[in-house]
């Protein structure tokens, strides 16, 4: 997968706050664009150890609907830039860029651990990474990042809005009975409604949607030196 030009990693609080408020300007959150049919989902994970400067990326792409991993990419890279609560993709997104990188197919759509528009200046991990990839994004988060909501149902498939400053960022969603809700928010490319029926089609028997468990495990097996197979 051919990787766009991007912005420099290396940068202060400051600028990366200004590249934050730049990138939003080319944000597209809208549900009718975004196709009903999709091919592949992929999901996206990082992982280090404790303050271990070397981050672990993996991209594990899967057929839809059936789920079937067609593809595995990892990638590992040093990382300098401090840890800054709503600087996340400064951290995470050059060894994800660089995961992106060595996959032979691009997926139709995204889910990355972590937020969307659900962002304290509306560009989360997902929707930076989205913008800079030019591929539809969706936000999983396991915890809130910012916002107030109530407590979904017990269901599977419940979901009550996740409201920042007044204005809905996401939705608090239940993906498996009698488990904690996760958060999802659209990242770029993509509308609230269709972010979430995106990630419950992707929920089998665990309580992350399966790109982003697949990628949760080939990351955590690569950080340990482990092999990594796309099954």
């Amino acid at each position: 997968m051919k990787i766009p030009r991007v912005h420099s990693w290396d940068v202060d609080y400051r600028e990366a706050v200004r590249i934050q408020e730049a990138l939003r300007r080319d944000l597209v959150v809208r549900a009718d664009r975004f196709p009903e049919r999709i091919g592949t989902v992929a999901g996206a994970d990082v992982s280090f150890l404790g303050r271990n400067p070397l981050f672990h990326a993996a991209v594990t792409v899967l057929d839809f609907p059936s789920l079937d991993v067609l593809e595995v990419a990892v990638h590992s890279e040093t990382v300098t830039f401090p840890y800054i609560p709503g600087l996340l993709t400064f951290r995470e997104g050059p060894p994800l860029l660089g995961a992106f990188g060595k996959l032979r197919t691009v997926p139709d759509v995204v889910i990355f651990d972590g937020q969307g528009i659900a962002h304290p200046r509306g560009l989360g991990l997902a929707s930076h990474m989205g913008v800079l990839l030019g591929i539809p994004s969706i936000g999983c988060g396991k915890t809130r990042l910012v916002g107030e909501h109530g407590e979904p149902g017990e269901e599977k498939g419940s979901a009550i809005p996740l409201l920042y400053e007044g204005n809905p960022v996401g939705a608090v969603v239940r993906t498996r009975r009698g488990v904690k809700p996760v958060f999802v928010s659209p990242g770029h490319d993509m509308g609230f409604e269709r972010a979430v029926e995106i990630v419950l089609a992707c929920c089998r028997s665990f309580r992350l949607p399966e790109p982003v468990r697949r990628a949760h495990d080939a990351v955590n097996r690569a950080r340990k030196g482990l092999p990594v197979t796309p099954c």
